[in-house]
């Protein structure tokens, strides 16, 4: 099976995200775990969750990608570097 989706907001919960990959046409996504510019995630509400749950059931979703955002920063600063010479 092709799986076919695109990147979409977590805004407003895991049903409206996949109600608006059905209206888009497509059957996966990939979203931020929280906002890219900082802050926390969002706590998560396991109702909204069993909702996504029926949607991608109904729909026949394949996986879909939860990243970080792109300012995450893994390593101390000062502590590790790369070997620039």
């Amino acid at each position: 099976m092709l799986y076919i989706g695109n990147h979409t907001s977590s805004s407003k919960g895991y049903a409206a995200m996949g109600r608006q990959i059905v209206k888009n046409g497509g059957n996966t996504f990939a979203f931020f775990t929280r906002n890219p510019r900082g802050g926390n995630a969002k706590a998560i509400d396991p109702a909204d969750v069993a909702k996504f749950q029926e949607i991608a059931r109904e729909h026949e979703f394949g996986k879909i990608v939860a990243h970080a955002p792109y300012t995450l920063n893994r390593l101390p600063e000062g502590r590790y570097r790369w070997n620039t010479d």
